[in-house]
């Protein structure tokens, strides 16, 4: 989305809220009516899933997923985003927690610069939501994941009631929010990407996924 590319106060206010955990869960809970501890939990968990894989972080946004990577190891880490303003603010983040073996690419999610099968493990926190195209997005994801590899990831869905809706309709007219669908369409994307093993689980407006090649 072009709000995303290119406006500060749009990543300042994004970040500012979700790398902030206690904030984070506040505004899930009020905002999207959802519990984020799966989500701060799941970040926490990803140095016991890395395995020494190759993994593809997109969107990165401001590099939130960054808490739970080891200083070092033998993976090799993607952060990518279209923004880069968010670039930007990864790569600071990336120096605060002393990471020194991401590789940041600014590209499209249309379009990733990657050969097929280059993967083991892509992970997409809260960038669906603001794709255009989304099943366009999610095809390039599964094409760069190698046979058995993983797609995990969180996003804003609609059908959570009536003031998650509201909010999600407001942020597609200021063009921050892209293409929001349901749980269900969601479930249906992923199959269509060619992904199989599909997990999609709601709570409130906040949709919770999985899937392998």
């Amino acid at each position: 989305m072009d709000d995303w590319r290119h406006a500060r106060l749009t990543a300042f206010v994004y970040d500012f809220g979700i790398e902030r955990e206690w904030l984070g869960r506040i505004g899930g809970r009020l905002v999207w009516g959802a519990d984020l501890s799966r989500f701060y939990r799941d970040i926490h968990d990803l140095r016991t899933r890395l395995e020494g894989g190759r993994i593809l972080d997109v969107a990165c946004g401001g590099g939130t997923a960054f808490r739970g990577l080891p200083e070092e190891g033998p993976h090799r880490y993607v952060a990518l985003d279209l923004s880069p303003v968010m670039l930007r603010r990864a790569r600071a983040n990336a120096r605060r927690h002393g990471l020194r073996d991401i590789g940041f690419v600014q590209a499209s999610v249309t379009a990733l610069p990657y050969r097929q099968g280059g993967f083991d493990l892509c992970l997409s926190y809260f960038g669906l939501h603001c794709f255009p195209d989304p099943q366009a997005a999610l095809t390039e994801m599964a094409r760069v994941l190698r046979p058995g590899g993983r797609l995990q990831g969180t996003t804003v869905v609609s059908g959570g009631g009536l003031r998650q809706d509201t909010v999600i309709s407001l942020f597609r007219r200021g063009g921050v929010f892209g293409d929001v669908g349901s749980a269900e369409n969601l479930s249906s994307r992923l199959a269509a990407a060619g992904l199989g093993e599909i997990s999609v689980e709601r709570d409130g407006a906040v949709a919770f996924f999985s899937a392998r090649r």
